[in-house]
């Protein structure tokens, strides 16, 4: 997905009230973009990039040398119906509302993986979607009541594919593909239903496989079940055949990939070890897109966010260019939103702003296992269409003493001194 940028030509001129980025490392892999250099936004969207942009007319300049710019991440698995008094569920207490935990994690795009079903799917709309500033996608789970608790992600006569497709086709604006997730039996009736739902809606499924039972292999999810463009989360679970006993990753997940079958890291609370993805970091087969599995259980664990998560995958050996990639653009065109993840002329000015810090920092996959690792992804600015809504270091602030007295101060108000 290259896309056209405006040439880095000495008679561009940034739009007059151009928020300016001067001086940051721009690594925009959609467009084989890496170089230090300025980046200019324009009515919520990327106007261009030079070097030494002249910034005269510009509303707002931004300081951003020693830092990387990229664009924001597009997280393709989190849990987000946060509803009070439905305790121990992915629909209820375990998700989090999105703006509390987005912007502040260079995340801009988040996609919700499954948590309501064609019977909640308007509530959880209504009362989260649309109410957060955070851009929010969703998958659409093949359990009419979604992840409200476990047991209803197991009664396959509630798998409706048609009435799901239906929901999906109604939220097509937001909908991204199909869910199965979490299936105990040994049949294949959540996988094969998600997939007829995703044939009518046109979209693709993702698969959280769930139990692994001998009755169903993984392998024949990923080489037989699942088709060009469906995905295969939490692809380096412990019951992932990832290795053979000599070490070497298994042929068929090459086969699968060959196929057009994607892999998502969706590091969770339980769902990522180290022992599954060195290997496979190191023998070539990366995942294609890396995604946190948010939710109340992972945030405060050890998967804690996107950054740590990019963080491990640096540590593991993935090129800082290949993570970026894999956290922006590649999640982008999975759920079929190729407009964003890239810093296109025109595109969504949806930025971040990292330190890549340097030192000996440790990191924990999902059961204890330690990597150490010399750099740390730290978001210190992000940009959701143009706009400020992340700032750790008040690189976008005045310094106090220059602000007018009366700064703080409402309409209609006065400063009242004592009378003595």
């Amino acid at each position: 997905m290259r896309s056209e940028q405006v040439p880095e030509k000495d008679f561009f001129l940034p739009p007059e009230g151009s928020v300016i980025i001067r001086g940051g490392r721009v690594i925009d892999p959609a467009n084989g973009v890496d170089e230090v250099c300025d980046l200019a936004l324009s009515g919520g969207k990327v106007a261009g990039r030079g070097k030494a942009l002249p910034w005269s007319g510009a509303s707002k300049l931004i300081d951003a040398e020693g830092l990387i710019v990229t664009p924001g991440i597009v997280d393709i698995h989190s849990h987000l119906y946060a509803t009070a008094g439905n305790p121990n569920a992915w629909a209820g207490e375990y998700s989090v509302f999105p703006d509390g935990f987005s912007f502040r994690s260079g995340v801009t795009t988040m996609v919700d993986a499954g948590s309501a079903g064609w019977r909640n799917f308007d509530l959880f709309r209504v009362s989260v979607i649309d109410r957060s500033k955070t851009r929010v996608f969703a998958f659409l789970n093949i359990a009419s009541y979604g992840m409200i608790n476990d047991i209803i992600e197991q009664h396959a006569p509630d798998f409706d594919p048609g009435t799901t497709a239906e929901k999906a086709k109604k939220h097509r604006d937001i909908i991204v593909g199909i869910k199965s997730a979490h299936y105990w039996h040994p049949g294949w009736e959540s996988v094969d239903r998600a997939v007829e739902a995703g044939e009518i809606a046109g979209l693709p499924v993702m698969v959280d496989f769930g139990y692994f039972m001998k009755e169903r292999p993984y392998w024949r999810l990923v080489t037989e079940k699942l088709r060009k463009g469906d995905i295969s989360t939490h692809c380096f679970r412990g019951p992932v055949p990832v290795v053979d006993e000599k070490g070497k990753v298994y042929q068929y997940l090459f086969e699968a990939r060959e196929k057009g079958v994607l892999f998502d890291l969706g590091h969770g609370g339980g769902s990522f070890l180290f022992r599954n993805a060195v290997p496979a970091f190191a023998q070539g087969f990366f995942p294609d897109s890396i995604s946190s599995d948010l939710h109340v259980q992972s945030m405060n664990a050890a998967m804690m966010d996107m950054p740590t998560t990019m963080s491990k995958c640096l540590a593991i050996g993935m090129p800082l260019n290949e993570v970026i990639a894999r956290s922006t653009a590649a999640p982008a065109r999975m759920i079929g939103h190729p407009e964003l993840g890239h810093l296109s002329t025109g595109a969504p000015a949806d930025i971040a702003l990292w330190n890549l810090r340097e030192g000996a920092f440790g990191f924990k996959d999902s059961f204890g296992g330690r990597m150490r690792g010399t750099h740390r992804f730290e978001c210190e600015m992000t940009f959701r269409d143009g706009e400020i809504v992340w700032d750790l270091n008040a690189r976008d602030a005045a310094e106090y003493g220059d602000l007018p007295f009366n700064a703080g101060v409402r309409e209609g108000e006065y400063i009242i001194p004592p009378d003595r």
